[in-house]
């Protein structure tokens, strides 16, 4: 059973990343599971530190795009959810190749979400590891804040 509330299409998301650091970074959502989202991001010039390995901001902006997008198609429709918190435990290190994350929920609640985001290399070796809290904020406050 999906823990979707609101069903976007892979193409949506892209549109929806359009003119951002997502787009900047090459950033590629590849799957929508049932209670899961994957992206992909290469690992090169754009994405490393000046010792030639993965960024480990690069990977921290892959956790958080991944699991702030899932947190959205998470919420009830009309709200908006932003970041409260992210950490990232860095594993591996990387030169090139691609990395991808897989977010999955913790948990899912009214006004709040935490979700664990596994950042693998093309082996499958794990990256890195990160937990992304949320706030879901209601309709009445979505719409007073922007």
């Amino acid at each position: 059973m999906s823990i979707w509330k609101t069903a976007f299409t892979l193409q949506q998301i892209h549109d929806f990343c359009r003119n951002t650091m997502v787009e900047l970074l090459d950033i590629r959502f590849t799957e929508i599971g049932d209670d899961y989202l994957i992206a992909t991001m290469p690992v090169d010039h754009r994405t490393h530190q000046p010792t030639g390995i993965l960024h480990g901001g690069a990977s921290v902006v892959l956790a958080e795009t991944v699991g702030s997008m899932a947190a959205q198609m998470a919420a009830v429709p009309g709200c908006r959810v932003v970041g409260l918190d992210i950490n990232a435990n860095h594993l591996r290190s990387l030169r090139s190749g691609t990395v991808t994350a897989v977010a999955r929920p913790l948990h899912i609640g009214r006004s709040t979400q935490v979700w664990e985001i596994l950042l693998s290399d093309e082996a499958g070796r794990k990256v890195c590891a990160s937990r992304l809290t949320m706030a879901v904020l209601p309709p009445d406050a979505a719409t007073a804040s922007t």
